[in-house]
């Protein structure tokens, strides 16, 4: 990488022979990229997933490796001289997915645009370049990296002549050769002759694996001598095929060997990472939309100016150019009166950037190593307060390779490692004493708190006695601004909003076996990490907060999303407490169904196998009982997905029908009964999930570590589960739940009469919907014919098909669309309201939810008739879904300040879809249920009531 400082390109130019050559397979690149991103579109609706997986790993590669000699190499079409030999090589393999196939000029365009050799030939696989490639440059005596993870690729390893699996960023020599074929390399060609290979078609000899391949040619030296010996073989059915396929074998090592003698497209001498033109490249990557890598390589295109990241205008430029121009001062804070300064500079600028480093992930567990504060652009300090002895591997790490020279000179403190000369503890304002001086400052009601996901900080100061408030929060403030157009973490917002690319928290711990933890890390390096986190936090800040007015959506974020995230920190730190001997009897009930479904399985099988096993799964099912639809994936083995064992059920299959079950149970049993346990704190004795605001599309609520949003509750077993979380002793839950909240506001939003007054007077709604649609009484309502109606209301918020009602209602299609004709002549301003959505969607890229709240819909326009028939749902749903879960955001707000002004004793503890979950003394149940309701009907007002359902239980189920 160069300089940042200049305007040099990001990569230098280098034609010398000295340096590795790398080959990097490009067409493995596209289909690595292609399935490893969820769709994206550029404005113009192409598709553009793999582009961008493809430009982020090429301009990671070269950056890891600091190449300076490198080609990227593609597969030119998919026919090449190997169809001549076997016509059949090959031909069973799909076309390419349709939203790939216009990314692959793309593709090369972007190679080129960054200055690499982009190259291919007609009749030849990109494997038969880069083996000629590389012969040349072993001839030349120039060393040679491969950059693949295909397996076919191996034959070409010998001296000079390295494999690289990119994902792994693993040699791959002789050795590791051996460990997949059982041959040197030299033989792994006869290996693959006798083995053959499903992928590509490659017939082999029947009835030969690998391992059996390489025990033959281990033992005979190599595949002609083995053809030629083959009457010596002891086994007969091997012996027979060997002789009676020989010709296919021979023919086998023809497809899989790789040709070294192509002609050379570009000469040798010419494959040198280019200078990329900064006009060109920026071009490209505009086109496609790209704004994070923009902001990656924008330091290296010098005279680019940067981003202002959203429609604030002059204002935000001129706070970039703020940012850009201010020096970064980090001061390590090792003594009280300098912590006394920093206090005394945060007061007086009454806005302090603050973040925390801490011994792991888990803030109910983990422990506070130090904190930093920021009170301008490039004025940082760090203060360590738990800072041990450091490793000996420390000095290993290189924070200057993942970022240049920082000043981190300062006027108090030195900078010293994390260890004095005798191995003691590095100097530090002892714990008790910093936190004593930082209180005030963190308190203070007239100091703003900025930090990046500041819920996680706030739980840790929590713990250690400082409550801090007032507060904002760059990560949700770009969640509010931007929704998922992209995501919210520091290190993507820094390139996106500043053109910045953090230290990374490996340069700091180091990775894997060797990493350690920060308490470890050596002072100097902490300080320049922790003081650039809350140095940026606050300079995003300064980017983002004047977008809020100018773009609509300060109340949003003031009233919703900010004022959610210290609920949520509370609630977070109270958890909810689970019964372990509930969840153990659960378990050991699940395992026992799971073994009476086993046994059934085995019996509908005609033979024992492990039915966790999808290969063998398979086996069963499609080539033993020879059930329909089975399709083999590129593994070989066939799908078993959840998708196709219903159709196969849908036929009346019980096999498949019983694995489903057993599938359940399994899940049940290993992602709640059994996991749950390990998620109780042993501190507090209860669960403490965490809730994350700034994942999904329309504004809900996520769950993890442990994720209690998608325990299963249709089911008997599932609601097991939900058994086991329980009150403590004197008190109840009290599940809180709005009623039917998407449908009235879809009679909200859409203006449908019928339905609005319908839900004002009480009305069973599924029951009216079916009299308006079928011409029946709302008295006496066949339940069945209820149903239908229910299927149809729920249905049409989510766009649902004919094909799916009629699927769901098990009923003819044709019935299935004359509901949904009937459906929308009943409430023709419900079919208005979609296209209207759709419209919006189109024109705008985004719907609002009722609170202002943009739903992005990227693929709307897209080219893909699936891609744009998902966003076109998404359209119509995410109004709906979106305002109701700003309610219950707000509602919780709400609630939260109501309960603290009250005398009362209950207490959030989890939020799931449109439920509140609390914890209530039995004394209060009365009183807090009427509490609750008025606090949820009221948060907002509009023609259709908002109704809240209460329960009351002494565990979870009973509660909802």
């Amino acid at each position: 990488m160069s300089d940042p400082t200049t305007d040099s390109p990001v990569i230098p130019a280098s034609s010398g022979s000295s340096a590795p050559l790398y080959l990097i397979d490009g067409s493995g690149y596209i289909f690595r990229a292609f399935h490893a991103l969820p769709p994206l579109t550029r404005p113009d609706g192409t598709p553009v997933n793999a582009v961008y997986g493809f430009c982020a790993m090429i301009l990671k590669l070269i950056e890891d490796l600091k190449a300076e000699r490198l080609a990227v190499i593609f597969d030119a079409g998919r026919r090449s001289f190997r169809n001549d030999i076997y016509p059949e090589y090959k031909a069973h393999r799909p076309e390419a997915p349709e939203e790939l196939v216009p990314q692959f000029p793309l593709i090369r365009d972007a190679t080129r645009a960054f200055a690499l050799p982009c190259i291919e030939m007609v009749g030849f696989e990109a494997d038969d370049l880069i083996a000629s490639y590389a012969r040349a440059a072993r001839d030349a005596g120039q060393e040679v990296v491969i950059v693949s993870a295909d397996k076919d690729l191996m034959q070409l390893v010998r001296d000079g002549v390295a494999l690289m699996d990119p994902m792994k960023a693993k040699r791959i020599g002789a050795d590791q050769v051996f460990e997949k074929f059982g041959v040197a390399p030299d033989r792994v060609v006869d290996v693959q002759a006798l083995a053959g290979d499903s992928t590509d078609n490659v017939p082999g000899v029947p009835g030969i694996g690998i391992k059996t391949a390489a025990q033959l040619i281990g033992e005979y030296g190599d595949l002609d001598t083995l053809l030629a010996r083959a009457s010596e073989i002891k086994q007969p059915k091997r012996r027979q095929n060997l002789i009676e396929h020989a010709d296919k074998a021979r023919m086998s090592r023809e497809l899989v060997r790789l040709r070294e003698d192509v002609a050379l497209p570009d000469p040798l001498d010419s494959l040198h990472v280019g200078e990329m033109v900064p006009e060109v490249v920026l071009s490209f990557l505009e086109q496609q939309g790209f704004s994070s890598l923009i902001a990656k390589l924008r330091p290296h295109l010098g005279h680019i100016k940067p981003v202002t990241g959203g429609s604030a205008g002059a204002g935000a430029a001129a706070v970039a150019d703020e940012i850009s121009e201010a020096g970064r001062q980090y001061e390590l804070v090792q003594d009280e009166a300098a912590l006394a300064r920093w206090i005394e500079a945060a007061t007086e600028a009454g806005i302090v950037g603050f973040d925390t480093e801490t011994t792991g992930l888990d803030p109910h567990r983990a422990s506070l190593v130090g904190l930093s504060l920021a009170v301008s652009p490039g004025r940082a300090c760090y203060v360590p307060l738990r800072h041990v002895a450091a490793a000996e591997k420390q000095g290993a790490l290189d924070l200057s390779a993942a970022q240049g020279g920082l000043d981190l000179a300062g006027d108090g403190g030195g900078h010293g490692g994390a260890t004095g000369d005798d191995g003691a503890p590095p100097a530090q304002i002892p714990v008790g004493r910093a936190l004593e001086m930082l209180k005030p400052l963190l308190e203070a009601p007239g100091v703003l708190k900025v930090g990046q996901n500041i819920k996680y900080d706030m739980i840790i100061m929590a713990r250690e006695g400082i409550l801090v408030s007032p507060i904002d929060d760059t990560m949700v403030m770009s969640y509010a601004l931007d929704g998922t157009r992209h995501g919210h973490g520091m290190d993507e917002l820094a390139q996106i909003h500043l053109g910045v690319t953090p230290i990374s928290f490996d340069a700091v711990t180091g990775r894997g076996r060797d990493r350690i933890s920060f308490a470890a890390v050596t002072l100097d390096r902490a300080c320049a990490y922790a003081a650039e986190d809350a140095d940026i936090t606050l300079n995003l800040h300064r980017m983002l907060k004047p977008r809020l007015a100018a773009e609509h959506v300060r109340a949003l974020y003031e009233r919703t999303d900010r004022a959610l995230v210290p609920v949520l920190a509370r609630m977070e730190r109270r958890g909810i407490r689970v019964d372990r001997e509930a969840l153990g009897r659960a378990s050991r009930e699940f395992a026992d169904a799971m073994a009476i479904l086993e046994t059934r399985i085995h019996e509908l099988a005609g033979e024992s196998f492990n039915v966790g096993s999808p290969k063998q799964l398979g086996e069963i099912l499609f080539d033993k009982l020879n059930l329909p639809g089975g399709k083999k994936g590129k593994t070989g083995a066939y799908a078993t997905g959840a998708d196709i064992l219903q159709k196969l059920v849908v036929e009346g299959h019980e096999l498949p029908a019983k694995v489903l079950e057993w599938r359940q149970l399994a899940k049940l049993k290993n992602t709640y009964a059994d996991a749950l346990v390990e998620t109780i704190n042993p501190e507090t004795g209860r669960v403490h999930t965490s809730f994350a605001l700034t994942i999904t599309t329309t504004g809900r609520l996520s769950s993890n570590d442990p994720n209690l949003q998608n325990i299963p509750v249709r089911t008997v077993e599932g609601r097991r589960i939900r058994r086991a979380f329980v009150p403590d002793p004197g008190f109840v839950l009290m599940s809180a739940d709005y009623s039917q909240i998407e449908l009235r506001l879809l009679a909200d939003i859409a203006g449908i009469t019928t339905l609005r007054d319908a839900f004002r007077d009480g009305i069973d709604i599924h029951a009216l919907t079916a009299s308006q649609v079928f011409g029946l009484p709302v008295e006496g309502m066949d339940p069945m014919v209820r149903r239908k109606a229910k299927a149809i209301n729920f249905g049409i918020i989510y766009g649902i098909s004919a094909f799916g009602l009629a699927q769901q209602l098990d009923i003819p299609q044709s019935e299935s669309r004359r509901y949904i004709e009937a459906y929308f002549e009943r409430y023709p301003g419900i079919r208005d309201y979609m296209e209207r959505a759709k419209a919006d969607a189109r024109a705008h890229g985004f719907v609002t939810t009722i609170f202002g709240r943009k739903c992005w819909t990227p693929d709307i326009s897209a080219k893909n008739p699936a891609l744009r028939a998902f966003a076109e749902r998404a359209a119509i749903n995410a109004p709906l879904q979106g305002s109701a879960a700003d309610i219950v955001r707000l509602a919780m707000v709400q609630l939260d300040r109501a309960l603290e002004a009250s005398p009362l004793g209950a207490r959030m503890l989890l939020q799931v879809h449109d439920e509140i979950l609390l914890e209530v003394p039995v004394a209060e149940v009365d009183e807090t249920t009427a509490l609750v309701r008025q606090v949820m009907q009221d948060v907002v007002s509009r023609p259709v009531p908002y109704v809240v359902e209460v329960g009351i239980g002494d565990n979870w189920d009973a509660a909802h």
